[in-house]
């Protein structure tokens, strides 16, 4: 399991990932405070997508893309093209 070292294609792979199979996707978010290191993992237990971090800007973008996957599973909309307007 490789991490992501650019943000963005991470980002796409972990919102094309949910999009393909919502019901079994995961996502776990991890902070190690003696390490300083906050870790997102987005998986559906055959493809495990993994972003590591250190940086505080990052953290928002994490909170960013966390929000927006949350959003797409309580919502009741269709779930195609939802991730592409923002």
């Amino acid at each position: 399991m490789p991490y992501y070292q650019a943000w963005d294609e991470f980002a796409r792979a972990a919102e094309k990932l949910y999009l393909t199979d919502p019901m079994k996707v995961r996502v776990v978010l991890k902070y190690r405070h003696c390490d300083g290191n906050l870790c997102i993992k987005v998986t559906d237990d055959s493809v495990c997508l993994q972003y590591k971090t250190d940086q505080a800007q990052d953290v928002k973008k994490v909170e960013k893309l966390h929000g927006k996957l949350m959003r797409l599973m309580v919502s009741k909309e269709s779930h195609c093209g939802a991730m592409e307007t923002d």
